[in-house]
């Protein structure tokens, strides 16, 4: 299997796809919006998007099944599956606001072998394959060098449902507030992990996510040379609703400060 090839492929469908997203925003003023549940949202453009990706993705890997956000397709693969979420940030897309990204990896057995992640308001591609370095719209992408949480830039997303943690979640936003060069908040986990890559940000966290929020992009901080983990520094962050991304310098500490807060 050629995964650079793939993942070339991946890249165009993304930006194809990507070319409709932003063309709905920009035409369309009056989107229909479906709630889902609390403050989660989904757009005939989420569910169009993510059709367009699983008929792509058919064309490239016929064998491999679909972990998708809008279950556009139950197939599941023996081998291979891809991890799909068409419009990562919904509610900046419903307010025209950036960004908002289609993240996209294949998932082989249990391992993510490729990742890309395309935030559409800066037509910026993040991708990687197993073995390769990350990239950036053809230029190759490393994490920061930044030593220690004070230097640190550090994003994270609010939740939206699991409100139970809300109380230490936002004792640690006070925290890092006080400790690091400032906190923000996107509104698109994919697009914090591929910031994370390319180091803009030093460090991101945060919890009730799911698979399709951060398998690619995690896996593109790793290809870059950061580190990734669940809030324990364990290995369940793709399927476990809680991540940690770092540059290598400051993991450790950054993993030391959200546990204190986050893992009582």
């Amino acid at each position: 299997m050629n995964l650079e090839h793939i993942c070339n492929q991946v890249c165009s469908l993304s930006k194809e796809v990507g070319l409709f997203i932003k063309t709905e925003r920009t035409s369309n003023k009056n989107i229909h919006i479906e709630v889902k549940g609390i403050h989660d949202f989904v757009t005939y453009v989420d569910k169009t998007a993510e059709q367009k990706l699983v008929d792509g993705l058919s064309k490239i890997l016929p064998e491999a099944g679909y972990i998708a956000e809008e279950n556009t397709s139950t197939k599941k693969g023996e081998k291979y599956n891809w991890i799909i979420d068409p419009l990562d940030g919904t509610t900046n897309f419903i307010h025209g606001l950036p960004p908002y990204a289609i993240s996209i990896a294949l998932m082989e057995n249990d391992q993510i072998i490729l990742g890309v992640v395309y935030e559409i308001s800066l037509d910026e591609c993040f991708y990687a394959w197993h073995d390769s370095p990350a990239f950036l719209n053809g230029e190759i992408i490393k994490v920061s060098d930044k030593k220690d949480l004070k230097s640190s830039l550090i994003a994270t997303g609010f939740p939206y449902y699991d409100y139970k943690r809300i109380k230490p979640f936002l004792e640690s936003l006070e925290f890092f507030m006080v400790n690091s060069h400032g906190v923000r908040r996107l509104g698109s986990a994919a697009t914090d992990l591929v910031y994370v890559a390319c180091g803009r940000f030093e460090a991101f966290y945060e919890y009730s996510l799911s698979p399709w929020d951060v398998a690619a992009g995690a896996f593109i901080v790793q290809q870059a040379g950061g580190k990734v983990s669940d809030f324990k520094g364990e290995k369940n962050y793709i399927f476990g609703k809680e991540i940690v991304a770092c540059n290598n310098f400051v993991f450790d500490e950054f993993l030391v400060s959200v546990k204190q807060f986050m893992e009582r």
